[in-house]
């Protein structure tokens, strides 16, 4: 498992952080108990089995909700 972290756009509401959350628990290999977008910092993290999703699909997967990606990190 490795851990990815997004620097999103500021974010606006409540409502953005969940669809984000969302979108991030959607992409399969994500672990969906470790989602959690942090609205103050504009972030998210997530792990994920890299033998089913990288962290390219977890970006593409919030950018097609119409969210920006500043940076995208794995640890």
């Amino acid at each position: 498992m490795k851990k990815a972290i997004l620097q999103l756009e500021t974010l606006a509401c409540p409502t953005c952080m969940q669809k984000i959350e969302g979108a991030i628990k959607s992409v399969a290999g994500v672990d969906k108990d470790s989602v959690k977008v942090l609205f103050n910092a504009s972030k998210a993290k997530a792990n994920f089995d890299t033998s089913l999703t990288n962290i390219e699909e977890i970006t593409n997967a919030v950018r097609a909700i119409g969210y920006d990606v500043l940076k995208a990190s794995e640890k």
